[in-house]
Order: structure tokens, then sequence, then C-alpha cells
């Protein structure tokens, strides 16, 4: 490591230690209520989102809440009284919404998963493991809408992708509203004992004039953790041991329409194609779950929003959305993101064991992909692709050992390639790709928190160099590491973070782009919180930020300073400066500075939410090496004409000017612009059906003369969509679709690709 490296570390650490040692001003904060006793049912419960059977009148009460957003652990605008009991079969909660006026509430349905913050709503998170740090989460609008989760406290991610059995209903009623949830027990997992103790968090989102957090807990501002607030729950005996068992068959058809003679011809359907596949969970004991697939349907129903990828430096994440990774996601929640599953493209099978023993935790998957999609090539300043065009063997698991507040992991990933190489000295070398490394959590205080985590890596590529060049069968052994710290106050937060990946680092199961750097990042955030005005929050910050290569070559140094703000009707604004950032682009370092910055706002019931983001000045010339000035204008929102049908829209435009040089230095203009739109429309016609049309179009103009390689000069997609879906649970379910694909040609015209007529019916057989 180079002098000046030490010396960016030496000045950072120097400077969040003087911090350290500044007084914080924190106001007192309420404490976490006494353990509550759950009483069993006293009868039948019947959920029709009403409250009026007779169980409820026996049940546990909690009624004791706190305004943390915009106000500091007050007396909510609103009174929310929460119910609780469970029988030998389910886990039941009722909520009371009282609202001071009914007519503003905001309840439209709503697709499953998809209740967010600018609607009324209530999430309950369950600690059933009662560690204070992972949670389920089940939300529930007014109109018995569901959104689940799991909710990791480390890391603070909410991964809505999980879903779960439960029951939901609710109604509006003269005082606000009302909800009832049924859990099926088999759908938790808790220790195997006498009685349990469980952790809850009742959290009741309140959109008004601002949008107000109502907690069951007091949340300290500036607390890293939310989930270490739960209230304990205790009286829970008898609970069931295990044995419930879920069987889903589903069964797809499709009838797919190609051009007969090329691009723009009369299309031509081919024969119908049906498939059928088998989901099975069997939970033999309350802690322990074991998931079997046998050529599951991993078809996404709805497509990922669209992204530009014209003038990119690494690979775009798109999150998982497809629901056989279920177990145990938080488990591969680490910090370094060595498991990534939409690497396994097409499974032909699958298993998954996932389970508490005492304080440790783990999960293992193991399925057969049979390839398809693309392998990252990870680099120092950028990456590349290549087809993954073989089938292979994946593990993937993770072990975690509970040490109070705090944990210890290990973490393990292997992808063996089936066969798909060349001979070499009369071997076929298929490849691997092995990952293996602890990481840890360690919570001082609710204020200070260090993670970390160590990996090697053990590749063999493939005998394949004519995907990639480096796929030669070559042997790469490297490693990877993370450490962080993190302090969160009322009035000063900060996180100092290093890093250190070697250049044979390979986590093919992961999604890691950028390898061959050491990187450190510090940043520093002062928070205000004025008590009247349009804003609740502002939170001036500084971030510096280097990367470089392990000899000590520069590849990134910035420093940004910036502003976020928070306020009214769930305002969230903030701009940041980027000052003479340099860069390094294949053999140069490069030099830019621009400003960027994003908007949100949820203005009402109709118009239920609008913003953007928006970067200006100078750009980046990844692909040909040089800097220029550009733009990227990016706006999204959502229309609620009526409490049935929503309009979703996105667009995002980016260009870029460029000199190319020339004769006389005249050749010069725009290099590129690119634009998407996209146009969502979802009519709910109640909690369980729906009908949504998607359209989608991409253009792109370029100038070919100032590209140091072949460019067309016009390209360009459309994506049409419609879905009609019936679903009762998450795995009984009927989709009726149609896709219609099509391509620009050199003249900027649209032409048919293809269509697609599809159908699937999935059924959840349970005992």
């Amino acid at each position: 490591m180079r002098t000046s490296t030490r010396t960016l570390i030496g000045i950072a650490g120097f400077a969040l230690t003087l911090l350290a040692t500044a007084p914080v001003r924190g106001d007192e904060v309420p404490p976490v209520g006494p353990p509550l006793v759950v009483p069993r049912a006293a009868g039948r419960i019947v959920v029709d989102g009403r409250l009026d059977d007779a169980a409820w009148q026996q049940a546990a009460v909690l009624d004791t809440f706190y305004e943390t957003y915009p106000a500091d652990n007050t007396e909510p605008k609103a009174k929310t009284v929460v119910y609780l009991t469970y029988d030998e079969h389910d886990f039941y909660v009722g909520i009371h919404a009282f609202d001071p006026e009914p007519g503003k509430i905001r309840a439209p349905f709503v697709e499953r998963d998809k209740i967010i913050g600018t609607d009324d709503n209530v999430a309950v998170f369950l600690d059933t493991r009662n560690d204070r740090r992972s949670a389920v989460e089940l939300r529930v609008n007014p109109r018995g809408n569901q959104t689940d989760a799991v909710y990791n406290d480390s890391s603070g991610n909410e991964d809505l992708s999980p879903d779960f059995f439960y029951d939901t209903a609710a109604q509006l009623t003269a005082d606000g509203w009302t909800a009832e949830m049924r859990i099926p027990l088999s759908s938790l997992r808790y220790p195997k004992q006498a009685e349990n103790h469980w952790g809850i968090l009742v959290w009741r989102n309140y959109p008004r004039d601002q949008r107000y957090a109502f907690h069951s807990s007091p949340i300290a501002r500036g607390s890293n953790c939310w989930i270490c607030q739960s209230r304990e729950l205790t009286g829970l005996t008898g609970l069931p041991g295990g044995g419930h068992f879920v069987g889903a068959p589903y069964v797809t058809g499709q009838r797919l329409g190609v051009p007969r003679n090329g691009l723009g011809s009369t299309l031509e359907d081919r024969s119908p194609k049906a498939d059928a596949g088998l989901d099975v969970k069997w939970t033999p004991s309350a802690s322990n779950a074991l998931d079997l697939t046998i050529n599951p349907d991993f078809s996404q129903v709805e497509s990922d929003v669209g992204q530009i990828a014209v003038n990119n430096q690494f690979a775009i994440f798109f999150p998982e959305k497809r629901p056989f990774f279920l177990e145990g996601l938080d488990l591969f929640d680490t910090p370094i993101q060595a498991v990534y599953t939409r690497t396994i493209t097409d499974p032909k099978w699958g298993l998954r064991d996932t389970g508490k023993l005492g304080d440790s935790s783990y999960t293992l998957l193991v399925t057969q992909d049979q390839g398809g999609g693309s392998v990252i090539i990870p680099g120092p300043t950028g990456n590349g692709f290549a087809p993954q065009d073989f089938s292979s063997k994946v593990l993937a698991g993770s072990l975690r050992r509970d040490l109070g507040a705090s944990y210890l992991g290990l973490l393990v990933t292997d992808r063996e390639n089936d066969g798909g190489g060349h001979q070499v000295a009369g071997h076929q070398i298929a490849g691997h790709n092995r990952v293996a490394g602890p990481d840890f959590l360690w919570r001082q205080s609710e204020a200070d928190q260090v993670t970390g985590q160590l990996l090697v890596s053990d590749t063999q590529t493939p005998n394949r160099p004519d995907l990639f060049p480096t796929w030669d069968g070559r042997q790469l052994t490297s490693h990877a590491g993370h450490l962080e710290w993190l302090h969160t106050g009322r009035d000063w937060t900060w996180r100092a973070t290093v890093q250190d990946f070697g250049e044979d680092f390979r986590a093919d199961e992961g999604f890691v782009p950028q390898v061959g750097f050491r990187a450190g990042r510090y940043a520093l955030f002062r928070n205000y919180y004025p008590q009247s005005g349009l804003f609740r929050r502002v939170q001036p910050y500084a971030v510096v930020r280097y990367i470089e290569s392990p000899d000590g070559e520069l590849i990134r140094r910035q420093t940004n300073p910036g502003i976020q703000i928070q306020g009214q009707h769930n305002m969230a604004t903030g701009v940041e400066v980027a000052v003479r950032e340099r860069l390094r682009v294949g053999n140069q370092v490069l030099e830019r500075s621009n400003v960027n910055g994003y908007f949100q706002i949820d203005p009402g019931r109709r118009f239920s939410r609008v913003g953007g983001n928006f970067t200006l000045g100078d750009s980046i010339d990844f692909a040909n090496g040089r800097v220029g000035q550009g733009g990227d204008l990016s706006l999204f929102g959502t229309l609620k004409p009526t409490d049935h049908l929503a309009l979703d829209f996105n667009a995002d435009r980016q260009w870029l000017d460029v000199n190319a040089g020339g004769s006389g230095g005249r050749l010069k203009g725009r290099l590129f612009t690119a634009q998407i739109e996209r146009l969502k429309a979802t009519y709910n016609f109640s909690a369980r059906a729906f009908l949504r049309l998607i359209g989608e179009y991409l253009d792109v103009n370029s100038d070919p003369r100032l590209y140091t390689f072949p460019v067309p000069a016009r390209s360009g997609s459309f994506a049409g969509s419609a879905l009609f879906a019936y679903q009762l649970n998450w795995q009984t379910v009927l989709f009726v679709g149609y896709a219609d694909d099509r391509l620009q040609n050199p003249l900027g015209v649209l032409q048919r690709a293809d269509r697609l007529v599809f159908v699937k019916v999935s059924y959840a057989f349970q005992r």
C-alpha cells in the first residue's frame, strides 16, 4: 500500500476519533414495554375484518404507540389498538386503526406486495427466533391486501421477495378501519420448547400532510436497529412441533409466434408447448424446513423495470423476484454479495434445508442449473460477460451463530460445471468456482456496530475460449475483504468502510462485478430536525472515497459534499456535487465534475407519488475512453384515479456530447441519446384478482462517426404485455397472459419480433 493510501486512512481515522469524542446530544427515550402475556384463544375466530368474535375480548392488548416520525417518540395523532391471541394451529392479530378523519383514509386495492408508504397500512414484525436481529414482516391495508417480507436488522434490508401463507381481511368503519390476520404457525420458524418467547413490533403508516410513523415501541433517533426494540411476547405454550406439508404442482402452456421470413415478416405460430413441475415444503419441526422443487417455473409474471444499458461501466443489478428462494434469505445477506440467486438461471431441480439449532441458524441450497444467461467476468475498471453455455451443479450455504446482540457467520458457495469444455491433453476441463469465508456483526450499542467479511475463492475457468478469451482452463485463487464501522446518532452519523478484492477473486454465485482493488469510503452526516415548516429533517454530509489497484495505481478518487432533506407529504430530496472526480478508464485517468440529485413526494390520495433523479455536467464515454458533456434525467409517478385503478409511469433519458477530434478538431456532437418509457396500468377487481397492462418503449439514436467501433445509427424495442391473475394465496394462482415484442429496424420502424400467449395454473395442497 502506498503512502498516499495510508495517509488517507490515517486522516480519516483521526477525524472520526475526534468526532467520537465530541458530545452527542440525545433526548431521553422511553423504555420498551414489559413482556406481554398472550393467552390462548377463548373460542373460534372468523377472519372477516370485524373484530366481533368473543375471543378478542380475552386477547392480549397492545395499545401504547409512539409517533417516531416526524416527532420523536411522542403521542401519535391517531390511536391504534392491536389484539393478540393464538390456538393450536394459528397466531391471530386484530387491528383497530382509529382515525379522527376517516374520509382521508387512503385505501386503494393493490396487488400483493404493493402496499407502500403512500397509503394507510399496518405492518407486524414477528421475531419468532427471539434473536432481535431479523423478523417476518406482514402488512395489511384497509382493503385486506397483503405485503410480506423479511427484515434484517444488521443490514437494514427489507426483502419483499419471500412469501408466506397468511389470511387477512379488513373493513372501513365510522371511526377508522379494522383488520384481522390469521398466521398459520406452520408459516413461522421458532425453537421447540415448552414456552416460546417471541418479539413483536407493530408499525402503522399514517400518510396525511406528513407520512407519520407510529410504532408500538419507542425508536430512538439514530438507533442502528429496529427489531432490537421489539416487545417480548410470552405465554406461547404447546405450539405445534412441525409436520406441516405443502405440495404445489403447476402446469403451464404457451404458444409462441415468430417471424416466418425474418424480422418484420408475418408471424407464424409454433406448436403449443406445455410444461409442469412441483414445489414441496415439509417442516419436520417448527425450527426446520425442507424445500424441494422439480422443474420449477421461474418465469417472472411482471418484467423488470427497464434500464438504459448504453454507457455503463459495470453490470446492472436487478432484484430477485422468483419465489423459490424463500427460506433463510437473511442468512445470505452479507457485506459482500457472494450469493445472488438470479445467477441460477434455469434450475432442473433444487433442494434446500433451513433451520435453527440452539443459537445457530443455517441454510443449505443445492440445485442443478441447466445454463443460459451470462456470467459476469469482473475487473478493476469494468466487467465483461460470457455466455453460460453449459449446465452446473450449484451449492450455497450459510451458518450463523448468535452471540448476544452480535453474530459470527460462515458462507460457502460452489458451482461445478458439467462438461462443455474442450479436450486438453486428453482431459476435459469443465471448470468450477468455490468461495468460503467468515462474516460477523459486532453491535457494541444501538449507536455503534462493526461488520466484516473475509472470503477466499478457488476457480478453474471452463476450457471455452470460444465463449471468452480468458476461459482457457486457468487456475485462479484470491481473496475479498470488507470491514465497516457505522455510528448512528441523533445529531451525528458516520460510516467508515475499507475493502480489499484480489484481481483473481471470483464469485460466480454472487454479484461482484469489480475485483483487483483496494478501497476506502468515509462519510460524515450532520442531522437537524426543524420543529415547524416544510422540512422535518435536514442532513448535510460529505463523502470521501478512493479506489486503487493493489500496487497503488489510481482507479477512482472523489470528494462529494451534499445535502439530504425530508419533509411534508413524504418529501425526500437531495443534491450531491462531484468535485473533480478522477476515474481510470482503460489505460488513462479521466476527470469529471457534475451534480446529481433526486426528489420524491406523495402529493395526495389520487396522485400518490411523483419523483425523479438527475445528473448534469461532465460525463464519461466509457466505450471510447473520453470525457464529454451529458446528463441523465429520470421521472416516475403513480396516479390512482379510483381505488381500483393504478397508473404507474417511468421515463429515463440519457445523452452525451463529445469532441472526437478528427480534421481540425471539428468532429464533435451528440454521441447518443437514449430514452425509455414504461407505463403500467393495473385494475384490481378485488384483493385477489387483477388485470395488468404494460407497455415499454426504448429508443437509442447514435452518431456512428463519433465512435471508434461500428454502431447502428438507430436501435430500440417495444415490449407490451397483458396479464389477468387470480390468486387465493401466493402458490394457488391462475395467470393468463399475452406478450408482444418488437424491434426497430435501421429506419426506426418497429417490426414484430414475436408474440406469446401463455397460461399458468398452480394449486397448493396443505396438510
